[in-house]
């Protein structure tokens, strides 16, 4: 059974820095690239997909919210991908979720939420003006 576990959720003021990590387990690999992304929600609004990446290519996409902002990166050796997260503004107060899925999806669903299977269950991030 596919798990994802995120870590490094924290508070922190404005212009601060965080690094968010998400570990993937019990996946085969299957010979497919696996698509990464990462998704953010507030209370009362919709999932936000923010940044992606695909495994095989190492190509990232990101919103045009944290584009400049977030770096999501991978480490394949331990199934990790990471999210800098520098600059952060009181609006990138939500909770932030994992997400993974095989194969990777098309480029313009990248950020979709329901293009992926496999989610974890977030982490919260708290950003104080």
């Amino acid at each position: 059974q596919v798990q994802l576990v995120e870590s490094g959720g924290d508070s922190v003021q404005a212009g601060g820095s965080l690094r968010l990590t998400c570990k993937i387990s019990g996946y085969t690999n299957s010979g497919y690239s696996m698509g990464w992304a990462w998704f953010r929600q507030v209370v009362g609004k919709e999932r936000e997909g923010i940044a992606a990446l695909f495994t095989s290519t190492g190509r990232s996409f990101y919103a045009d919210s944290v584009k400049g902002r977030f770096t999501i990166s991978q480490d394949n050796t331990k199934n990790i991908v990471y999210l800098q997260m520098s600059s952060l503004e009181p609006e990138d107060t939500a909770i932030y979720y994992c997400a993974a899925t095989v194969p990777e999806p098309f480029s313009n669903y990248v950020l979709a939420p329901e293009m992926y299977n496999h989610w974890g269950q977030g982490t919260q991030v708290t950003v104080s003006s």
